[in-house]
């Protein structure tokens, strides 16, 4: 007999070799149908996997994350199968489940390609083997083993893979007339999959190296139920719409330029007006918690990155090298801001007394990414990072750390992000040759970071082998609107920097001591950040945001002068106000302007100039009614004073 303990404390009896599906068929029919996994003493595994000793038991559904990963990398499974069924001599690199849904890399052969079109048939193949019902069978082999299978089927991506694995954690799954090598755990079976949806093909090199072979990737998604599939397609389209490239081009926020270069954003007189505000509002913030502006340069010498750890770290994603009219001297566009404000730490003394001293910066930096994986504002080579840096004492940490969650928290109340998660990133305990530091000071600051979330009651998840190269952090993960998650604001605790630049204090003791760095970015980077807000609210931001507030549309030119008059009234109370003189019909103007998504349409006319009034129009909201000219200014004055006092 095993001793099976459930998350809620009970303790059962159960003959050994059991299985998770075997003991949820004895709770309830009911419940074996919609678990998708379990996790046995913490491990995520197989539904079917037998339980030899006493053991901790969680069940997993699909609205658990470990239920969806078991369903997706299933179904990833399925498609292969179904793609190698149809396209015979495929080859198949890595099939992972992601956030929404799986995609398999794969190589159709010289001079094959996928498209669009062949979508629907895999799509069809993939409901007629799910229609099959046949198991998910894993199988333990030897390295030897997997090597022949993979050489016989030619699949010099799985050998390359399997190379690196040890003999003896090693497995394979089955499935109707597929195999894959794969760690599992997935579903009992195929007839889980009800609803298939594939999404698009990309390029991926494999490996993610560019100078490797170009794989094709499938993405996909699956449900376990057809209604569940037809809600996700109605997201999907919704998801287009707030699609911030599609937004910031509307809205003429910001643009791309081939000539220019890929991944290099340009900010538009709009869209800088929109970031500007945004940076203001965060120094205004960061003022009322001690902080110091900086301004630092887009450059520095490649010695100061070596120093720093992120020439090695960054080298191969960065440009090269900048080399000067001096022989042997290097410089680079700086990766990180964190090296340059080392250096203004220790510009002058520091004393106990001093600190924290807490530097900020928008300071620009620059990744080389892959041309394939540039996308709009949310992956590029040039961001601008809300960045600081709070150096402090050991007994400051906990107290600073909190502070700059209290800044997070301020900023997602005032942008009205109300759903997020925070992650507890830390080191990877079995790979410590990623990370720089000793494992004293990645205690220390692992268990910082733990103990300030827990005082502040965060509700947290930890993820091991996700904390930067220098130290653990907490990052929050935020859904939007149509509950999309994305990563924004980031905490880090870090003893090693202050080691490698040597930094230092003069304690109570009279002695030197190191002080500790904690990075902090609360929007990540305004790129990224202006992409998630756009997506978050549709384009239609807030009054106090927008750039442009309000947009005068006279009926016809004969009123132009009257428009001109409201423009300066409405700019005397500091209404952002724009004025639309062109030639057009009134109706083509109001259209126009609707899609810019300004918040206030003012349209004049012979009444209006008459009356001294303007014809009010909310965007969102249509028509409401004429008002006079300081009637509408309070109006708009009140709602930003509204918003602000949430701020």
């Amino acid at each position: 007999m095993v001793k099976i303990t459930f998350p809620d404390g009970n303790v059962k009896e159960y003959n050994k070799g059991i299985t998770p599906l075997e003991i949820a068929k004895g709770i309830s029919r009911k419940l074996a149908e919609e678990v998708y996994a379990a996790a046995v003493n913490d491990q995520t595994v197989d539904l079917t996997r037998p339980i030899e000793e006493d053991s901790s038991l969680k069940l997993f559904k699909w609205e658990d994350p470990e239920g969806k990963h078991a369903f997706w990398h299933s179904s990833s499974h399925l498609m292969a199968e179904a793609i190698e069924a149809l396209y015979p001599g495929t080859k198949f690199g890595i099939g992972p489940a992601i956030e929404n849904g799986f995609y398999y890399d794969i190589d159709l052969g010289e001079g094959k390609l996928l498209t669009e079109a062949d979508l629907p048939v895999i799509e069809s193949k993939m409901i007629e083997l799910a229609r099959q019902k046949k198991p998910f069978t894993r199988r333990e082999v030897s390295k030897s083993e997997a090597l022949d299978f993979f050489t016989r089927k030619n699949d010099e991506y799985k050998l390359e893979l399997i190379s690196d694995l040890q003999d003896g954690t090693i497995s394979f799954y089955e499935q109707g007339n597929f195999t894959d090598l794969c760690r599992g755990p997935h579903l009992p079976g195929t007839e889980y999959i009800k609803a298939v949806k594939l999404t698009s093909i990309a390029g991926a090199y494999w490996r993610g190296d560019e100078k490797r072979r170009q794989l094709t990737r499938v993405y996909g998604i699956t449900f376990p139920k057809q209604s569940l599939l037809d809600e996700y397609l109605v997201l999907l389209e919704e998801a287009k719409l707030r699609d911030h490239r599609k937004l910031g081009k509307e809205l003429e926020l910001f643009m791309f330029s081939p000539t220019v270069g890929p991944g290099l954003p340009i900010w538009l007189p709009r869209g800088a007006k929109l970031r500007e505000r945004l940076e203001n509002y965060l120094k205004k913030v960061q003022a009322e918690y001690g902080y110091q502006q900086v301004i630092t340069p887009h450059i520095g010498q490649k010695e100061l990155y070596v120093t720093s750890g992120h020439y090695v770290k960054y080298g191969k994603d960065s440009f090269q090298p900048i080399n000067t009219p001096q022989e042997g001297e290097e410089y680079l566009l700086k990766p990180m801001n964190c090296p340059h404000h080392c250096e203004i730490y220790k510009f002058k003394p520091r004393s106990y007394k001093d600190l924290p001293v807490r530097i900020a910066e928008f300071g620009t930096v620059y990744r080389y990414e892959q041309s394939g994986e540039l996308h709009g504002l949310t992956r590029v080579r040039s961001f601008t990072q809300d960045d600081a840096h709070l150096f402090c004492r050991p007994d400051q940490i906990k107290e600073e750390f909190c502070k700059v969650m209290d800044i997070i928290f301020r900023i997602f109340k005032a942008l009205d992000f109300k759903d997020y998660i925070a992650q507890i990133s830390l080191r990877d305990p079995a790979n410590k040759e990623k990370y720089i530091g000793s494992d004293e000071n990645w205690e220390k600051a692992e268990a910082a970071i733990i103990e300030a979330a827990a005082e502040k009651g965060l509700s947290t998840t930890i993820e091991l082998g996700e904390a930067a190269f220098y130290g653990p952090k907490l990052d929050f993960m935020v859904r939007d609107a149509i509950g999309r998650k994305w990563q924004l604001g980031t905490i880090q605790v870090d003893y090693n920097l202050p080691e490698r630049f040597e930094l230092e204090y003069t304690g109570t003791d009279n002695q030197k001591h190191r002080p500790i760095m904690i990075h902090r970015a609360p929007f990540g980077s305004m790129e990224r950040f202006v992409a998630v807000l756009l997506e978050h609210t549709a384009g239609r931001l807030p009054l106090w945001l927008a750039p442009d507030q309000v947009i005068i549309l006279p009926i016809s030119e004969k009123f132009n002068d009257y428009a001109q008059k409201v423009v300066g009234f409405l700019n005397n109370y500091d209404i952002r106000t724009l004025f639309d003189d062109r030639n057009e019909k009134i109706g083509r103007k109001i259209r126009d302007n609707e899609l810019k998504k300004i918040p206030y349409l003012l349209v004049v006319g012979e009444k209006e100039e008459a009356e001294n009034t303007v014809s009010v129009r909310k965007h969102g909201f249509g028509d409401q009614g004429s008002m006079r000219l300081k009637e509408f200014a309070d109006l708009v004055s009140g709602e930003v004073k509204q918003q602000m006092s949430n701020l």
